[in-house]
């Protein structure tokens, strides 16, 4: 949970990028780059990996994915580690122990913390799905308008196949924080209560557990199959491509929706921001938006969301994200997120206005279907405050 209220410029002392000397408020300390030397200058890619290696130093986990010749494979996102004899994955969840590959949860049970989220959520999706709109009612929607009066189980998985320096949740790499439960236990969670009509799967990511949040889908899906049981992922998207296949499977025969956090476009930013490559993030979306999304494009299976981090995720990483989706269709839904300041990114502002119109606009010359999130933050009350400001905005 956010620790402070955002803030503007004006409240953030300047930081200087130890390789080209600018100074700005919207270099973060932890980093030590400006925006435009991470994507411009190679020598960044040094400087980005000490500064993740320090921060997850701290909490036990390895500063890259590791590549040991002759240890255990895990194959389950796109890290695709390799460990040796003691060594832990980029995740912190499995560890090669003698040389056996053991995982915190044992099989059949994950390592999550689980709650009831009255509807209609804070979802990313809740402008356009089910939940939100009654979309799909009376097939997918207990209503034809919001499920007002109704829940989404909301699955929090521990551990993550990225390291998201302004991680809005980073409880989640406090790996011993939960016990590990089973999928029965998620599937009595639903039996007690008619009134859930999603289950959610989030963290950290779900990559790292995908197998026990998939096996658990099924189960529900094949326990409820006369109740609305929508199956929603919100992932980094840099999953194994099979079991991404198999988990939007699931969500597309129950009326559910996958959520894409496409968090930038350059490959240097990524390792910048996450700590690691989100190529397989595109190419398990493409694979999606030309398969499965197909079937169901009245009630979109796929969406995609960017968090505009003040000085690194602008207008160009946007407006390339959105050019990407556009060639698959035009009218997939897109959000924006307004940025607020956390974990080791907490020496930045809230996303300037200006940066948000921007992308924003950006955005819109390749989609049609373009929304912004977390407004609050900067103190409207929703799109149609938004857009009337932008409306009054002098063009430069």
């Amino acid at each position: 949970m956010p620790k402070f209220e955002g803030r503007g410029i004006a409240a953030i002392a300047d930081k200087r990028c130890s390789l080209c000397g600018s100074s700005s408020p919207l270099i973060a300390r932890n980093l030590g780059l400006c925006g435009r030397c991470v994507r411009e200058r190679d020598e960044a890619l040094q400087i980005v990996r000490l500064a993740h290696g320090s921060l997850r130093k701290g909490l036990g986990l390895p500063p890259k994915p590791p590549k040991s010749e002759g240890g255990l494979a895990c194959g389950l996102c796109s890290n695709e580690c390799i460990m040796a004899p003691g060594e832990k994955g980029y995740c912190g969840l499995r560890k090669n122990e003698g040389g056996v590959l053991r995982t915190l949860a044992p099989e059949g049970s994950g390592l999550f913390h689980d709650y009831l989220d009255p509807h209609v959520t804070n979802c990313c999706s809740s402008w356009f799905c089910p939940a939100g709109t009654g979309a799909g009612y009376p097939r997918f929607a207990r209503r034809p308008g919001p499920e007002h009066g109704y829940q989404n189980l909301a699955v929090f998985f521990y551990g993550c196949n990225f390291d998201c320096l302004y991680c809005q949740n980073e409880s989640h790499k406090n790996l011993r924080l939960e016990n590990p439960k089973t999928i029965e236990h998620l599937v009595e969670r639903v039996a007690r209560n008619r009134d859930v009509t999603c289950v959610c799967y989030f963290g950290g990511s779900p990559e790292p557990q995908l197998p026990f949040a998939i096996s658990a889908s099924k189960a529900m899906v094949e326990n409820f199959p006369d109740r609305v049981m929508r199956i929603c992922f919100e992932w980094n998207g840099c999953g194994n491509p099979r079991l991404v296949e198999e988990a939007a499977e699931l969500a597309l025969l129950s009326g559910g929706n996958i959520k894409f956090d496409l968090k930038c476009f350059s490959e240097a930013m990524s390792f910048a921001l996450s700590g690691v490559s989100n190529r397989r993030a595109f190419e398990n979306f493409e694979m999606l938006a030309r398969g499965l999304y197909r079937k169901r494009s009245e009630l979109p299976l796929l969406t995609a969301t960017t968090l505009l981090v003040p000085g690194y995720v602008n207008e160009n990483e946007v407006g390339r994200i959105a050019e990407f989706i556009s060639r698959l269709d035009r009218n997939m839904p897109y959000s924006l997120l307004v940025f607020h300041p956390d974990f080791a990114m907490q020496d930045l502002p809230n996303t300037p206005f200006g940066q948000v119109a921007s992308c924003y606009l950006a955005a819109k010359k390749h989609l049609e279907r373009v929304h912004v999130g977390n407004l609050n933050l900067l103190g409207f009350s929703g799109m149609g405050d938004f857009l009337s400001k932008l409306r009054s905005r002098p063009r430069s």
